[in-house]
């Protein structure tokens, strides 16, 4: 199955779950307790493309005000999740020094220039999500030479623990509560659902500590990758 057809796939089962009252409503978001951390590379999209989906999720939160919309600069796209976020992980635990120079030796490699077109929706039983493309698949490739240097190093992490990840989206809302207008919602979705929100070239990875919704405020950068 194409990246295409899988990310289509996935709007239409989560927005029948959605319509059906099964989603999945996240309890954690406001929580005062929650302690879950990880080490993940990052990419952040450009200034234009951020405020499409700002101007999109403006219009979202006149309709369903309650639900969790990720501010401009939370929105990013995983590159790779090296610790995926779990209770009670800090940077007490780690040398980040060492996973710099693994992501530095395999990122400097590189030599053709990472695009990504933000074209559309996609969505889960818990979020709605920016289905991101490459103009040459370059980021999987990335991804599973990360994956394999990171996994024949000695160092902790817990790769493809949560799933494997082989897409370029990005999550822009996630549901905190019961929806309250759901036709309205859905409908607005629906319209943006092949939305182009814009293109971006990429020019910095980052490594960075991070909690599970990625708010700036704790969000702890431990380097830039420039490209």
């Amino acid at each position: 199955m194409g990246l295409k057809e899988h990310y289509n796939k996935m709007y239409r089962e989560s927005i029948a779950d959605i319509a059906s009252d099964h989603y999945e409503i996240d309890d954690m978001i406001d929580s005062k307790s929650d302690n879950r951390f990880g080490i993940s590379l990052v990419i952040r999209p450009s200034l234009e493309v951020k405020k499409n989906v700002r101007d999109f999720l403006d219009e979202l939160n006149k309709v369903e005000p309650h639900q969790y919309y990720y501010p401009e600069s939370d929105i990013h796209l995983t590159l790779l999740s090296i610790i995926s976020c779990y209770e009670g992980f800090s940077l007490d635990s780690i040398d980040p020094s060492e996973y710099m120079a693994i992501a530095q030796k395999r990122i400097t490699t590189l030599d053709e220039k990472i695009k990504i077109h933000f074209k559309g929706l996609t969505a889960s039983k818990s979020c709605i999500m920016l289905k991101g493309y490459e103009e040459q698949p370059i980021i999987n490739d990335l991804r599973n030479q990360l994956r394999r240097d990171f996994k024949h190093s000695e160092l902790q992490q817990s790769l493809d623990e949560r799933y494997l990840l082989k897409t370029a989206h990005a999550t822009i809302l996630r549901f905190k509560t019961e929806l309250s207008n759901k036709n309205a919602f859905l409908t607005l979705v629906d319209r943006y659902a092949d939305y182009d929100f814009g293109t971006f070239e990429v020019d910095t990875i980052e490594l960075v500590y991070t909690d599970w919704y990625h708010r700036e405020k704790l969000v702890k950068k431990l380097h830039e990758f420039k490209l």
